[in-house]
């Protein structure tokens, strides 16, 4: 059994479960809701970059929020304010996912470039440890997206779309990633991430235009945006998706 939570979304992404309610970012509106099990959607943050990509919590209960065309990580203080976290600069990429571990280090992934070329695999893992220290540990991500790290802090684990795969690592006494392998290998092609799953967009291809469409609404550096259109029914004007599926998972 199924019902529907809430509509009216301008692409949502990013689901967590997280104090008793569902929280996610509301991409086309530049919004982090929370939402109860009766429906009731609360706006957490207004985030004022082109759109809020990703989300997670530090050790101490505060938000944390990837503005990932900018390449910025942004961090909620207790007066609802919104200040930048570190400098993520020198990573000189889009940023995408993000997950924090239980000793309060945080990992961001990047390089997500949807016409890579042939065999080129440009993604990568980055950390920023809790004293402000930002460095890649991990290169050669096929499309990095969701990630998750096991309940021990000892594994992280990366969901590859253009691989098809949820890629593990050990993760190091410093935070470093190592060991490098397949967690679990996915049917289907590309896969959305390791937390949750894709929308679809309302197209008998939607399997093939999801990647696509995810980037299109205000603000969008989309490529190809009339294209994208005519593949799917995700709106190049509002960003919304005719359909999307409900689908949560714990963080």
């Amino acid at each position: 059994m199924t019902e529907v939570l809430l509509t009216g979304l301008k692409i949502g992404e990013s689901a967590r479960w997280h104090d008793g309610r569902l929280w996610l970012s509301n991409w086309g509106a530049q919004e982090i809701l929370a939402v109860d099990l009766d429906g009731n959607a609360e706006v957490m943050a207004t985030v004022p970059t082109t759109m809020p990509f990703s989300i997670d919590w530090l050790p101490d209960g505060r938000l944390v929020v990837v503005a990932g065309p900018e390449g910025r990580l942004l961090r909620q203080e207790p007066d609802g304010s919104l200040v930048d976290h570190a400098d993520l600069r020198g990573l000189d990429a889009n940023l995408n996912e993000i997950v924090v571990d239980g000793r309060g280090r945080i990992y961001v992934n990047g390089g997500t470039d949807f016409h890579p070329g042939q065999g080129e695999a440009p993604g990568f893992i980055a950390l920023i440890t809790p004293d402000g220290v930002v460095r890649r540990v991990a290169e050669g991500i096929a499309f990095p997206n969701g990630m998750a790290v096991t309940p021990d802090n000892s594994t992280l684990i990366v969901s590859e779309s253009f691989a098809g795969t949820l890629t593990a690592f050990d993760i190091g006494p410093d935070g470093s990633l190592s060991n490098r392998r397949v967690w679990a290998a996915l049917p289907g092609g590309r896969q959305d991430g390791s937390r949750t799953a894709r929308p679809a967009c309302g197209s008998p291809r939607a399997e093939r235009c999801w990647p696509r469409c995810r980037w299109t609404g205000p603000g969008s550096r989309a490529r190809s945006a009339a294209r994208m259109d005519e593949r799917c029914s995700c709106s190049r004007r509002t960003g919304e998706c005719r359909t999307a599926s409900r689908t949560t998972s714990s963080a």
